[in-house]
């Protein structure tokens, strides 16, 4: 990345507060600043209820800070319609979750033409897109395979295919390899890894597991609604 690149995404003094039971404020997030440039791959590290989970919300779209701004290109997603803001979640972001998050009634196949079918993609280029995927992951003889047929890393591998569908910019994985034994776990970080090299995407992933972070490029450390920490390394 060339300095002074256009940073994809950033958050410009980024508050985010909730409300708790008790109508006590949750700082969620607290004064954050942060740019992700193309092609970025960054590990977030720190405990529970740091606000890792809300950074990911509000980098993808799914929630809106309390203050500040979230910037795609530096252009305020606040500034843009909602039309705008739901086509940009659409294509601009692929998620990863911990527990997979595959529909049971869909196959491995249609449940990673489920984003191509929101943008109405015709259906003969959702079923080749989805079964190139399928491929790319190994899966490609378990296509027509039901989530409950499939291993906990084979969710997983449609689960990355299904966020790839797309062909996001930014790609956000929270705790992707939790629910996996270290195989599975090994495998499903590699596909990621080459996705995101191959496709020259940003990648952003949340996780406990020191051995997942050491593959990022750069290592963010959350406490107490803050990034205390931003480093670059191998």
């Amino acid at each position: 990345m060339s300095e002074g690149a256009v940073p994809r995404v950033s958050l410009d003094h980024v508050t985010k507060h909730y409300e708790s039971a008790g109508g006590l404020p949750v700082r969620a997030l607290d004064g954050v600043d942060l740019s992700i440039d193309p092609g970025d791959f960054l590990s977030v590290e720190g405990p529970s209820g740091c606000g890792k989970t809300t950074l990911l919300n509000l980098l993808g779209l799914i929630d809106t800070p309390t203050s500040g701004e979230v910037r795609w290109d530096q252009r305020p997603v606040g500034a843009r319609t909602e039309r705008e803001r739901s086509r940009l979640r659409l294509t601009g972001v692929g998620f990863i979750f911990q527990r997979f998050y595959l529909l049971p009634t869909l196959t491995a196949e249609e449940n990673v033409e489920l984003p191509m079918r929101a943008l109405r993609t015709p259906a003969a280029d959702r079923r080749q897109r989805a079964d190139q995927l399928l491929a790319q992951v190994g899966l490609a003889e378990r296509r027509r395979s039901y989530p409950h047929q499939l291993s906990g890393g084979e969710e997983q591998r449609v689960a990355i295919a299904r966020a790839l569908a797309n062909r996001p910019g930014l790609l956000l994985a929270d705790e992707p390899t939790g629910e996996l034994d270290s195989v599975n776990a090994d495998q499903v970080l590699r596909l990621l890894v080459d996705a995101q090299a191959a496709a020259g995407a940003s990648l952003l992933i949340v996780t406990h597991n020191p051995k997942v972070a050491s593959h990022a490029r750069r290592h963010l450390t959350m406490a107490d609604g803050r990034i205390v920490s931003d480093t670059r390394g191998a």
